[in-house]
This record gives C-alpha cells, structure tokens and sequence, in this order.
C-alpha cells in the first residue's frame, strides 16, 4: 500500500477522507509507477476544510500549455478556472470554493501545438449517459453496505478447492423492456433469483466501465473509473453487487488494461502527445480492434491502472477481473507470438502483486490464449501471478471435436484426450464465452451436427464432460435456455424459449447438472491437482466412448464418468471400475425428464470382480447415445 498523509480535511458528508493535496512523496509515486490509490489525488473531490466547502481538480497533462476546467458551473468557459501546473511532469491542479457536487466538467486542454482539446476526467467517477461525455462531481460515499458475511466467507473460502461456475452477463441484453435497457437495480432483483434457482456461484459481468459504443459491449472504454451510466448512477451499480453478495454470488467485472477506445473525450491523444498510449505507431495501434494500447511500460499508465483494479475493489466490493486480451499484453500487438513484451510483463506482475497484497482472496483470472508458462504461478515464483486462467485450448479443441460428424469423430480422437496432459500446468477456468457464440460462429446447441433430438443430446453431453473435466466452469448467458440463435447483441435472451419442451427439459437438466456438481466434491476439490483425475479407458476410439475417475481429497469419495460420443446405444457394455459393492447412477444425461431417450441404469450396478480396463474390477451397463453418465460408488 501506498503511504497515505491523513489531514483534518474532510468530504462533505463529514467522513474523515485521505487528503487530495499533493505531496512530493505521493507525486513521486504516481510519476514512478507506485502511487496505487491515484484516484484519492486525482479527479473530482469535494471537501471541506475548517467552515469552508472546496472542489479540487486534478489532471496529469504533461504536455499541455494550459489546462482549465470548464462546467455547468461557469457556462463551459474557463475563464478565471485555470488550473496550476504543480510540477514540470504535469500534474495541473485547482481548488474552487465552492461545492460542485452534481455538476458537468471536462477539461479544456490547450497543447504545444495550440489546439484545444475538452476531455473527460480519466479518474471521474460518473459520467453523463451516452451520446453524452462530460465527467460529473459525485460523491461515492452515501451507500449503506450490508454485505459482512459475504466479505467473511470469501476471506475464509479455499477458491482452489471449491466449486466454481461462473454465468457470463452482458447486463445490456439479458432482459429489455420495450427494447430499452435495465437498470442496475432491477436487473439485481431479476438476476439474483435466476442466478440462485440454476446454480451459479458466480457472475462475471462484461465491462461496466464506461464506453461510448453499445456494441462494444463495454471492451473498448473511455471512463475507467466510471460504472456506465446507462443503467443508472454508481450507487445503483453498488446496489447490484450488494444484491449478489447478500445472496452469496460472487461478482467478477471483465477487466481491459491493455487498450482503451480512441473517441476524442477519452484518453487518446489526451494533452495532443500520446501519453496514455506508445508513442511509436506499430506499438500504439491495436489495428484489430481500431484502438490504441496502453502503454504499460510508463510509470503514470501503471498507476492509473493498478489504481483503478483496486479502487473497484474497494469502493464497488468486486471479487476479481477477468484480465481481458492477456495475449496481447505479453505479446506486442502487431508481431504476433513472435515480440515478447517486456514491459507488459513487467506491468501484469506488478498489477498481480499489487492486488493480492490489498486483497490477498481476489480472482485474477488471466483471458490468454498463448502458451506462455507458469501464468497462474505466484510472482515470487517466476510467474505472472494471475490465479487462474481461461483454458481456450481446451475450449477450442472439444468444440472442434463436436462439431465434427459422428462418424469422423475416430479421427480426431485425441481433441478430448490433449487437455488433460496439461490440465495441471496452470489453474485452469473452461470457458463457453460469449465469443463463442458470435460473428457467424452459431449458438452451442447449432453447433452440433445431426437433427433436433441429437443437437440436444450432444449439447447435453457436453456440458456434463465440461462439468466432469478438472478446472472451474464459465458459461454465457443464455447457454442455459439452449437457443438456436446465437447472441443476439441488440435483443434480450430469447426467454420464450422456456415455452418449448426441449428448451424447458433442457433448462430442467442445466439446473440438475450444476446442483450436482456444487453437491459432489469429487468434481471440484482437486481440480487443480493431478491425483484428482484418472483415466479409465481413454483408447476407445471405434466406439467414441471416454471413462475417467474423478476423485476428492478422500480415498473412497470418487465419481466415475462415462460420456459417449457416438450415437450408438450399447448394451452390457463392461467398464473398468475401482473397488466397491456397487454403483448407482448419480447422473444420466438421456432421461426422459431431460428429454433423452430414457436409456437409463435404474438398478443398482453389481460390481464383477474379475480385472478390466486396468483396474481390479467391473460394471456392466447400458451405455446411451451421445449422454454422459455419472456413477457413484457405494461400500458395505
């Protein structure tokens, strides 16, 4: 933590506050890349000092001839408000006597070239809602948490060994009403229910920073430090995470440090030199996505970033990030996996250090699709520092093998085996993410090949292998309803779905399958350690079926699992098993009630003992078209 010089001055509602005064120290830190509560110093605060009430201004603009803040306050003219340059880095600075709580402001910066820029506070904590741009003076203090027992829980929880299944929200198409968006609030008071009733433990939000452009979705940002505000104030958007802590739910915000969206209010270009982004174009331009990347090897870029990763943390309650574009921090943007970074590198140790020392039980969860090493390896180890990262490859591949014809399948077998040579490398997350089912790409459930029944049996199936493979889960929104469509960026989930039976049996087995899964520790508490999985019959390739164990941290605490790929059924079929008197179906992804083919195991499963697959003893079964199947053990 930063040193912090604590004054009289207080905020308006009377709260003892750290002072917003400038200090040698602190303006060396920010300069140095160490200044991890720069939002307390720069930006908008109002406060009061003995009987007088002030706003102070503050701006990094080192290039800049002369900053002045302009406002509903002064008819936007900046006249009498300019600000003083408090160093030669270009810290500019001004105190108005008066309390400018709720009012506009930009800055008006004129550069070295005597153009004249209005720019949106970087550290603003609100903003006007879009198409509008201007920062507004807010007070973030006036909201009661009650949230305790959650902040307790999660201090005491062991992340690695419990469940973990995370619901994607894009909070803009989850529901509408007459075509127009939901607030923070009622969107808490219809996704917490939805959340709890299906299973989640989690929700990971698509960035709520502000952002100019709906279809962005909220990846290319203008406002770091602001909730967007077309769902409502920061108060609301506190309401939200209150909401899912009360309940238990986690919320984790879709995080982007590496580039930020070129719109003439934000940062791009922001005193007319690059400051927030490289200077030098190759480095700049993120030419993908038609924005600029941070230039995460300056010491004033890392403060406002590592600053803004902690400032959600601490005034919005935030469990974690999910780390957006991880590849191209490591990596230079334009040189592909060939130009290491190093100052990327340098920047996401620091950024990791720095949020577990504030918050050691955070989730930073790293979207990287290279194979770069030890990602989720601590600093102190060699490592990035990250918590856990998105498995893409194992996303990739299982999608790939699914959606190859049945009969191929044989050819491509080892899609389903690869992940797990290297599932313990890193503390993986498996994600079904919204960019899977956009762009032309299809929904999950139109992904897979054959005709109604099978898409379902096969979708089906492969949540109950996502949920059965080692590694913490992510599902998008909607997965749970199994539309045809894909992700509809302008419209709401197609919730009429739940009037058809398929969609409603489907939905019926989502909720099954994730309160098994929280029920069954043998399906989350090793997942990150090999001695938790163990292949039964991985070699079947004529018959697409796989078997494995999953186990927990006791002997006789294991699930097996059965999942055939083939849309043969197969009678008496012998699978390997460990000892035990028998085994008794936990889950069968065919029932009829799931809107199978009801190919089920009733009865209990008498153990043979005589060897096979390896192990000392057997089941016969009835093995069910593209369905997975759970077994657990019973012992006398």
């Amino acid at each position: 933590m930063t040193d912090t010089i604590l004054s009289n001055i207080t905020d308006i509602e009377g709260e003892e506050m750290e002072t917003v005064t400038p200090t040698d120290y602190n303006i060396h830190l920010f300069h140095e890349g160490n200044l991890f509560d720069a939002h307390r110093l720069f930006g908008a605060h109002v406060y009061r000092d003995d009987s007088e009430t002030f706003t102070a201004f503050c701006v990094w603009a080192p290039n800049a001839k002369q900053v002045k803040v302009v406002g509903s306050f002064n008819n936007w003219r900046g006249t009498n408000y300019e600000m003083t340059r408090v160093n030669a880095e270009g810290i500019w600075r001004i105190e108005i006597p008066l309390d400018l709580t709720n009012h506009l402001y930009k800055y008006e910066i004129t550069t070295n070239h005597h153009e004249v820029k209005l720019k949106t506070d970087p550290y603003t904590f609100y903003t006007e809602k879009r198409p509008n741009t201007a920062g507004i003076v807010y007070s973030l203090n006036d909201f009661e948490w009650t949230d305790e027992d959650w902040l307790a829980s999660r201090e005491a929880c062991n992340l690695y060994q419990s469940p973990m299944s995370i619901y994607e929200l894009h909070l803009g198409t989850w529901k509408k009403e007459e075509k127009e968006l939901i607030g923070y609030r009622e969107m808490a008071d219809l996704v917490v229910p939805h959340v709890l009733e299906h299973g989640f433990t989690h929700i990971e939000l698509l960035p709520v920073t502000e952002h100019p452009f709906d279809r962005s979705w909220g990846y290319q940002g203008t406002g770091y430090f602001a909730p967007t505000s077309r769902y409502g104030t920061p108060q609301d958007f506190k309401y939200f995470v209150n909401e899912c802590h009360r309940h238990g739910i986690g919320v984790i915000l879709d995080w982007v440090p590496g580039h930020f969206c070129k719109d003439a209010h934000g940062l791009y270009q922001f005193d007319g030199r690059h400051i927030y982004e490289y200077e030098k174009e190759l480095d700049r331009e993120n030419y993908t996505w038609g924005t600029a990347n941070f230039n995460l090897g300056r010491g004033e870029v890392q403060s406002f970033l590592i600053s803004n990763a902690r400032f959600w943390m601490e005034v919005y309650h935030i469990d974690g990030f999910r780390v957006d574009a991880v590849a191209n921090i490591i990596y230079w943007a334009n040189q592909g996996n060939q130009g290491v970074n190093e100052g990327g590198i340098a920047f996401l140790k620091k950024l990791n250090r720095a949020v577990f020392e504030y918050e050691p039980s955070a989730l930073m969860i790293a979207e990287d699709s290279t194979d770069w090493p030890q990602v989720t390896s601590p600093v102190h180890y060699g490592g990035l520092g990250f918590n856990y990262k998105w498995n893409m490859g194992w996303m990739n591949d299982v999608l790939t093998y699914l959606e190859t014809e049945p009969d191929e399948r044989k050819h491509v077998h080892s899609l389903i085996t690869f992940s797990l040579l290297y599932a313990f490398s890193e503390n993986f997350i498996l994600p079904f993410s919204h960019d899977e089912v956009v762009h032309g790409k299809k929904s999950l459930l139109n992904k897979m090949p054959g005709d109604y029944w099978q898409k379902f049996a096969q979708l089906r199936l492969l949540l109950a292998f996502m949920y059965g493979h080692p590694g913490k889960k992510l599902l998008f929104m909607g997965t749970e309803l199994a539309p045809f469509s894909e992700w509809k960026d302008l419209e709401q989930l197609d919730w009429h779905l739940l009037d058809y039976d398929m969609h409603h049996k489907f939905n019926t087995y989502s909720k099954e399958l994730l309160k098994l899964y929280k029920d069954t520790k043998a399906l989350f508490e090793l997942d990150h350690r090999s001695d938790g999985f163990e292949w039964i019959d991985v070699n079947n390739v004529s018959q697409q079926i796989f078997s494995f164990i999953r186990k927990s941290e006791s002997p006789e605490d294991f699930v097996v699992i059965i999942c055939n790929f083939s849309p043969q059924v197969y009678y008496q079929y012998k699978v390997g098993v460990p000892k035990a008197s028998y085994y008794v179906e936990l889950l069968n992804t065919d029932r009829g009630s799931y809107g199978g083919s009801n190919q089920v195991n009733e009865e209990q499963l008498k153990v043979k003992n005589r060897g096979y697959h390896g192990k000392p003893c057997y089941v016969e079964m009835t093995i069910p078209p593209y369905a997975a199947v759970i077994l657990q053990p019973f012992h006398h």
